[in-house]
């Protein structure tokens, strides 16, 4: 008898000599670990090797070129362009230590952490607006155009809402998608704003953030297009309290996409 397994009309293994019922089981257990091993090597996601390289971009509204470190897939074409943004005490280095930037360039990104003006190694840049108001959406526009990153996914934690909002609400024909991490700002846009976006929205944010955290989620679940990870047992850097379960929620995200 012959065994032949199919999926989507490809043969993915055949047996030419499947056993009856007077083989011994070792010999079954030996043909079922092939189609095993057959089934795997087809679903199993391709992991590519990580290039890491450092550089720094002129942006209008800075004087000053902004730092930014950025990862990608070696030897093949990226699925997906991601920008990491970052918080008030935080910079791209963070995005490096924990591993988002080999995370996603392992599933195939191109990913791009860049330092905000007046902070990390982008501190001599002077920021284009003060700390808490809204930056016009050209200095992301520019940052993007500049590095050829659109459609870009953009991934805002907590003090880049006053970056990544504006040019969401402004440009968002060069988003591919938005991923929110408790931002600020969010307060500064009304429910029919948030509704006019129409690009994939991931709203993350820690259970143990009440303040910022629930703050956000109250505005940005306007957004028209959106799914909610709350992370259990996390403040408000959630992704630095638990990468694995940040890793794992931005892949299946920008797997999807």
């Amino acid at each position: 008898m012959a065994l032949l397994l199919f999926h989507d009309h490809r043969c993915l293994w055949s047996s030419r000599a499947f056993p009856g019922p007077a083989s011994d089981s070792a010999s079954v257990k030996g043909i079922f670990r092939g189609i095993h091993c057959a089934v795997c090597s087809q679903f199993r996601p391709r992991m590519f090797e990580v290039r890491v390289t450092e550089g720094s971009v002129q942006v209008e509204g800075c004087t000053t070129p902004l730092f930014f470190r950025q990862s990608e897939p070696v030897g093949a074409a990226p699925t997906l362009t991601v920008l990491l943004l970052h918080g008030i005490r935080f910079s791209s280095e963070n995005w490096l230590n924990i591993g988002t930037l080999e995370t996603l360039a392992k599933a195939g990104c191109r990913c791009v952490a860049v330092d905000l003006p007046g902070l990390g190694r982008s501190k001599a840049a002077e920021p284009p607006v003060a700390t808490g108001q809204l930056a016009p959406g050209q200095f992301l526009r520019s940052l993007c155009e500049s590095l050829g990153l659109a459609p870009v996914v953009i991934v805002s934690p907590s003090l880049s809402g006053m970056y990544s909002l504006p040019f969401l609400m402004q440009h968002s024909a060069m988003v591919r998608a938005f991923v929110p991490v408790a931002p600020i700002c969010t307060d500064k846009f009304t429910a029919e704003q948030y509704q006019s976006v129409k690009v994939p929205s991931l709203i993350v944010y820690g259970d143990q953030d009440t303040q910022l955290g629930e703050a956000s989620l109250h505005n940005l679940q306007h957004l028209t297009n959106h799914r909610v990870l709350v992370m259990k047992g996390a403040g408000h850097p959630c992704y630095l309290d638990d990468p694995d379960t940040w890793h794992k929620g931005l892949v299946d995200f920008t797997s999807a996409l």
